[in-house]
């Protein structure tokens, strides 16, 4: 029922989020239109970025007959197997600690539902978990995958099951590809070496095995679009979205060296004083010279497997040159595990869980001070697609809200702090549960009338317009692929700046895309005019002025202008003589 109210209530409310989930649900409905199920495509282009899986899943939901009839806004096909994934990570982890409790636990149900219940919150995974990216079917594949492992491990008799942690990791090589095997293998490979028990952890799991088996499921399509794809497949999807993203800054996603640091403490607010106390426990054990009493004890080494899991995440893509945000995620179900055990443990030391509890009830008062004083900081909002976000966040009552929900779990952790009983952490991530269904989806939801419906209104009016002229359609400026997504055309993306503009004036004329229809993008002498959607600043440059377009709708940021190319073309000369060249022949290892 918790799990329900995070990740599925009102999922399908509001429309995809720009840039990236719009990618992945235009990828996933061509599948279901078209049939080919082999290589994902975005706006007549191939889309390597990631494996299959979470494109068939998307498409499987957008194949359910009268789909447009329940998801209008085609939000639950695409966030689905996020949520769905969630949901299980949550239901394995408790299943996980309620049939295997670490010995001298005196509450392993509760020990249980805090580990799902910390998992759920974590504020990445509630984001991640409610939007249309693979991010959260990896978390779900790799860490059931890893737990299996563990079972396996731990169990008397294990000779029937240790070949189902390999058949998930194969799924989560479709997910994500190759780095769910450096995950395990590296998971795995500390577990072992702490645990002092290589012999017994290969024997029960057999990772030789394994692998091959996890090969085998996930292999076929890697050789499939091999085949079909070649070089340009090989390129893109290894080269640049696996081990480009590992030696080099990609998309100028660059962080400090200790970024995975701050994502460790922010990942699991407020809970994150059980978490670092659960760590400095892993590592004395660990590092104690009397290591071997502490952890070589087969039924309760899940410290020590959660503390080896999350570790890796944090060595591998700490070392990583690109760094995200969502690399985080599949640290977060280990992060549960030591939270919960912690809290647990702690139930016994009286001074150790005061400090707990009042580091976590400090941090609430500050944040529901901050939010009870909006003056503070309400101005630093400043984003120019959504600018009047500030205002509408003070108008709603959403802030004043916000801060009442802070308050509420701050009085309960000083309360826990002194008291000495009923100490149930449980009772303190009640509130946010709460706090996600009347504060966070109504923010997401007062975002979404801001920042995306302008564009679907945008698309809807293209879609009206492209049925009667079948002019081509542009937009410039801020790129939206969500704009593709709702008017379900193939549209001509391009930048704001002088080059774009001669690119778009050559690409009306040259460019041979195949839409997913298999038709030709623009042939010349079809229309003697293009749809250009602008926003506003781009529309104000020098260079996008004085060509007679005609305006014919408004949305928030948004222009919708009627553009004659012929006088695009003659702009394109005139930049053209003062130097101007064109760049959009180049290859691109991400465009759309």
């Amino acid at each position: 029922m918790f799990g329900f109210f995070i990740f599925i209530f009102q999922l399908g409310s509001t429309g995809l989020i720009d840039e990236t989930p719009p990618l992945f649900a235009a990828a996933s409905r061509a599948m279901s239109e078209t049939g080919n199920w082999l290589t994902p495509r975005v706006n007549g282009l191939n889309r390597f970025d990631k494996p299959p899986l979470i494109y068939w899943l998307m498409g499987s939901f957008y194949s359910i007959p009268g789909h447009d009839l329940w998801d209008p806004l085609g939000t639950w096909a695409a966030r689905l197997p996020s949520a769905m994934s969630s949901l299980m990570m949550m239901l394995f982890l408790g299943d996980t600690l309620m049939k295997h409790p670490v010995r001298n636990n005196t509450f392993p149900r509760r020990t249980a539902l805090v580990a799902s219940l910390a998992f759920a919150l974590s504020p990445i995974v509630i984001v991640w978990g409610r939007i249309a990216v693979s991010d959260a079917l990896l978390c779900c594949t790799l860490g059931i995958s890893l737990l299996l492992n563990w079972r396996t491990y731990v169990y008397k008799d294990s000779s029937n099951n240790w070949w189902s942690a390999w058949v998930v990791l194969g799924l989560a090589v479709l997910t994500k590809g190759p780095v769910a095997i450096v995950l395990t293998l590296m998971t795995l490979i500390i577990f072992g070496y702490f645990q002092k028990d290589y012999l017994t952890l290969i024997k029960k799991t057999k990772p030789l095995k394994g692998l091959c088996i996890s090969v085998l499921i996930s292999s076929p399509w890697y050789i499939a679009e091999l085949i079909v794809e070649g070089k340009p497949f090989f390129d893109s999807f290894f080269g640049y979205h696996n081990l480009q993203r590992l030696t080099s800054v990609v998309n100028s996603h660059s962080q400090p060296w200790w970024f995975f640091v701050m994502m460790l403490l922010i990942a699991s607010f407020p809970f994150t004083p059980f978490l670092i106390s659960g760590l400095i426990n892993y590592f004395y054990k660990i590092l104690s010279p009397n290591r071997s009493y502490y952890i070589n004890k087969t039924d309760n080494s899940l410290l020590n497997f959660a503390g080896s899991w999350l570790i890796s995440v944090f060595i591998l893509f700490t070392f990583a040159a690109t760094k995200l945000p969502s690399y985080w995620l599949p640290a977060t179900p280990a992060a549960a595990i030591i939270i919960a055990l912690s809290s647990g443990k702690s139930i016994h030391d009286d001074r150790k869980v005061s400090i707990h509890y009042l580091s976590i009830s400090f941090f609430m008062f500050l944040m529901a001070i901050l939010l009870s004083n909006p003056e503070i900081w309400i101005n630093t909002i400043n984003d120019p697609e959504m600018p009047e976000l500030a205002s509408e966040l003070l108008e709603s009552g959403l802030v004043t809200r916000a801060a009442i929900y802070f308050y509420l779990p701050a009085f309960i952790s000083l309360y826990f702090a002194i008291g000495k009983k009923s100490r149930n952490l449980i009772l303190l991530q009640l509130p946010f549960i709460i706090f996600q269904i009347f504060v966070m989806l109504p923010i997401w939801k007062l975002a979404d009338g801001l920042r995306q419906k302008p564009i679907r209104e945008v698309a809807k009016q293209l879609t009206l317009l492209h049925k009667e002229n079948e002019e081509p359609i542009a937009m410039v400026g801020i790129k939206k692929p969500s704009l593709h997504f709702y008017a379900n055309k193939l549209i001509f993306y391009e930048s704001n700046d002088v080059v774009a503009l001669v690119n778009l004036s050559e690409r009306l004329r040259e460019e041979n895309r195949a839409e997913w229809t298999n038709e030709t993008t623009f042939s010349e002498g079809r229309s003697p005019t293009v749809l250009v959607v602008i926003d506003k600043k781009t529309n104000d440059y020098p260079h996008w002025q004085g060509m007679n377009a005609k305006e014919i709708s408004s949305f928030g940021i948004y222009k919708l202008l009627r553009l004659d190319i012929g006088t695009l073309k003659q702009r394109e000369i005139l930049l053209k003589k003062e130097g101007v060249v064109s760049d959009w022949r180049k290859p691109r290892n991400e465009r759309f």
